[in-house]
């Protein structure tokens, strides 16, 4: 198989995980999303900051800042700002996860 037909069949299987994905997002509850989409302060945080970095950074107060797009553009945003958000909870999971088994660790150390 040479290198072009390789990077097809790579290209192919993503979009195809990724239209799995999409559809899977489609079919979840939407009491669900609601419940999936209450980040924690920290999370929403640093999504404005991701948002905002993208947008640029201009304080409202002091420019009339006006952004202009198309609906698949921002429709594209929305999708990129929500994915940010799932990693980005994801991450402050496994965080908690790696103190609590890090607790877990040193209460077994002290039982020695």
């Amino acid at each position: 198989m040479n290198n072009f037909s390789h990077n097809l069949d790579t290209s192919q299987d993503a979009n195809q995980e990724q239209g799995q994905l999409w559809q899977y997002v489609q079919s979840l509850d939407p009491e669900l999303i609601a419940q999936l989409s209450q980040p924690s302060p920290d999370v929403a945080q640093a999504m404005e900051r991701n948002i905002i970095g993208l947008l640029g950074g201009l304080p409202p107060e002091q420019f009339g800042v006006t952004i202009s797009t198309s609906r698949e553009h921002l429709g594209r945003l929305l999708a990129s700002a929500m994915m940010s958000g799932y990693f980005l909870h994801s991450a402050e999971q496994r965080m908690q996860f790696e103190k609590h088994l890090a607790g877990v660790d040193s209460e077994d150390d002290d039982e020695l």
